[in-house]
């Protein structure tokens, strides 16, 4: 299977590096031309700069998603660059950690605006561009706890099911105009957030045994990596996958009800942690 993406015009969100760098990398050499925005310019910068040695026609630019002034103004430089955008990769976004007694309603409400509003700015800003021309892909990059809620960690829990539910709303609803809408669903995906929750977990502990705990709920047994997500968010864009629509699919080696498991599973290390240090 060869995936030809040649020429086309693709936009990835929040690519300034992780999972968002590497799918911009991915269609880079495929030799589509790509236009990728962060909130910091200095690493947007520098990501350009990356993707230009693999060849490709880059557009690199500072856009905050909360701000829908400056998506429309990006998205209208791209088309007016390179007259259409044939892909959007809906990355940008974060995720947010609290629970009932620890969050205000304000701070879901700004989760949201970064999230679910990010990737819902940037959809109206290319869908009239996608109609024209009758052919548009977005993927939406999400995770496996908008499909299956966990204890904790309120904010991406609920934010991002509503980002898969308009992905799947979207994609029933765009595919008369042969514009396809799926959400790629993140499990254990490693861009280096491992080294800091392993930080976290302080000393006497080695990272082996760390890992061996974080991958107790991963039937695959490893951490994914950006280039699992990136070679998935290919096939979409590509011809081959051009009947499927509203599909949300699990990046997650396999790991499903066993995500709700895992604030059990940390308290439970971090209670032995400390055991085994007040008997040393």
């Amino acid at each position: 299977m060869h995936i030809d993406l040649s020429d086309k015009r693709v936009i990835v969100t929040g690519a300034s590096r992780g999972i968002g760098l590497a799918i911009a990398s991915a269609f880079a050499r495929e030799g589509a031309r790509v236009a990728i925005c962060a909130r910091n310019c200095e690493a947007i910068a520098r990501a350009g700069e990356v993707l230009g040695d693999l060849g490709a026609e880059v557009i690199a630019r500072a856009v905050d998603v909360t701000d829908t002034t400056a998506v429309d103004g990006f998205v209208a430089e791209i088309t007016t660059t390179w007259g259409g955008v044939d892909v959007l990769v809906n990355n940008a976004g974060q995720g947010k950690g609290g629970n009932l007694d620890t969050l205000t309603p304000e701070d879901i409400l700004e989760h949201a605006n970064i999230l679910q509003m990010g990737h819902f700015r940037f959809t109206k800003a290319v869908v009239p561009h996608m109609r024209r021309q009758r052919w548009g892909r977005i993927i939406e990059i999400n995770a496996l706890a908008g499909t299956i809620p966990t204890p904790e960690g309120i904010p991406s829990v609920i934010n991002r099911a509503s980002c898969v539910a308009l992905s799947k709303s979207l994609g029933m609803n765009l595919a008369k105009d042969n514009i396809l809408v799926n959400s790629l669903n993140m499990g254990w995906i490693d861009t280096g957030q491992w080294d800091r929750h392993f930080a976290e977990v302080g000393p006497g502990v080695s990272r082996e045994e760390f890992d061996e705990m974080v991958l107790k709920v991963v039937p695959v047994g490893r951490f994914g990596k950006p280039e699992d997500v990136a070679g998935m968010a290919l096939f979409l864009a590509s011809d081959y996958a051009g009947f499927i629509s509203a599909a949300s699919i699990d990046i997650a080696g396999g790991m499903q009800g066993q995500i709700a498991y895992y604030p059990t599973l940390k308290k439970d290390f971090s209670d032995m942690v400390k055991a085994r240090a007040e008997t040393q």
